[in-house]
């Protein structure tokens, strides 16, 4: 109840006040109609608002909701993850390089049986085992170096991924230097409050100061006890 309200019931203006809260009342409740009959596109809602979290919006300051916390999980689970990448990759890559290595055995194997029957189905040419395995011999060879060939591609994609992996560790420097930059300006804003007093020593807030325009003036008890008073 505002102070000139007051006066109007000290002044037994009791009816006009009635019909002035009634008017307001009135016109409250058609303010109310006008926001509820508003389409909900057009509500400015904040992202992640809901009936669920209204009565805690915005999000209270836990371990899950400090920004420097959530950017320190990130930056140390990104760099955990990466490091499991790379020790699978580097798994990957040492086994393709052992199966190279074994092919290249078998390689040397087939060229020699290679010139083995190429001069046995040179000297008996009637033989025809002698040029079946050659032709088995040679077709292998070719097998071989194909699949020497797709090893050596893979092996190369692998590297190309592990180049691209380089840049996770740039993100996470970047990250680090927000981080920093925020930590910083934490610093510098509570320095920049700080006071000689502890808060626990400071004077109530005043709830209303002369000027002030809100509706906070009078209490209803406040009121009665000061009727209370007059009427003695």
């Amino acid at each position: 109840m505002t102070q000139e309200e007051l006066d109007a019931l000290m002044n037994g203006d009791v009816d006009e006040f009635e019909e002035e809260e009634a008017a307001e009342e009135v016109e409250k409740g058609g303010s109310q109609e006008e926001e509820f009959s508003q389409p909900e596109a057009e509500k400015s809602v904040p992202s992640g608002y809901n009936s669920d979290t209204s009565h805690h919006w915005p999000l209270p300051a836990t371990d899950e909701n400090k920004m420097v916390h959530q950017l320190d999980d990130v930056t140390k689970e990104s760099e955990e993850k990466a490091s499991e990448i790379f020790d699978i990759i580097e798994g990957i890559s040492n086994e393709l390089m052992e199966k190279e290595e074994n092919l290249q055995r078998v390689i040397e194997t087939l060229t020699a049986n290679i010139t083995l029957f190429t001069t046995l189905n040179t000297k008996f040419p009637d033989v025809k085992a002698f040029a079946t395995s050659l032709a088995q011999n040679e077709e292998a060879l070719e097998d071989a170096n194909i699949a020497v060939e797709t090893l050596q591609n893979s092996g190369d994609s692998i590297m190309s991924v592990m180049d691209i992996m380089q840049y996770q560790d740039i993100h996470r420097q970047k990250i680090e230097r927000v981080i920093n930059v925020m930590r910083a300006l934490s610093k510098y804003m509570n320095t920049l409050f700080e006071g000689r007093i502890d808060d626990s020593k400071r004077v109530a807030s005043a709830t209303h100061i002369v000027g002030d325009t809100h509706n906070d003036t009078a209490s209803v008890d406040d009121i009665e006890a000061l009727l209370a008073q007059f009427g003695q």
